[in-house]
């Protein structure tokens, strides 16, 4: 007897199961198209042109848009330069240092006793990444700009770049101060 009650409901719970998913088979089907996949947001950074772009004053601070195949600096809605991806012959990355704090820092030095100036200028540095791209224009002239990041997005900005697919090959350069030897 108690074995033909859970019997009775195993089959009970089946067929609740297979009314739903007959109840449910177009909603079912309707979810097994793919949806076309949303465009990917552009790469964005916040940064400071130093030089170079013809149409943007220097020491301008933007943002840095990697779409569409094309690398573009927009100051603000009226002003902006942008290059095809594909025309960047190098970047090279840069470290900075500079100090912080303007006037107010340089007399709060001064006022420090005992040489606590010195001090102070240990920790009134900032870090920045310089990045210097060389591009070609249409009619093959070449060109370079600069830019100034926060610590570590210059390396980021190098690696969205070559994910983008259309860098032709970075030059191979070894740092200042490295050499290399001839095995002869």
């Amino acid at each position: 007897m108690i074995y033909r009650t859970v019997l009775s409901k195993q089959i009970a719970r089946i067929l609740t199961c297979l009314a739903f998913l007959f109840c449910h088979r177009e909603a079912l089907i309707a979810q097994d198209h793919v949806a076309p996949e949303p465009q990917a947001a552009p790469f964005k950074l916040h940064l400071a042109h130093i030089l170079g772009f013809e149409d943007i004053s220097n020491n301008a601070n933007g943002d840095l848009l990697i779409q569409d195949g094309y690398l573009r600096f927009q100051e603000n809605e009226t002003s902006s330069a942008q290059i095809p991806i594909g025309c960047i012959q190098d970047l090279t990355i840069g470290e900075q240092d500079k100090q912080v704090g303007g006037r107010s820092m340089t007399m709060a030095k001064m006022a420090a006793p005992y040489g606590g100036g010195r001090v102070i200028s240990l920790f009134s540095h900032k870090k920045y990444d310089t990045v210097t791209l060389e591009y070609v224009d249409p009619n093959g002239g070449l060109h370079g700009a600069i830019f100034q990041l926060n610590k570590g997005e210059g390396q980021v900005l190098k690696s969205e770049l070559e994910a983008s697919g259309q860098i032709s090959a970075w030059k191979n350069k070894t740092p200042k101060g490295s050499t290399q030897e001839d095995k002869e």
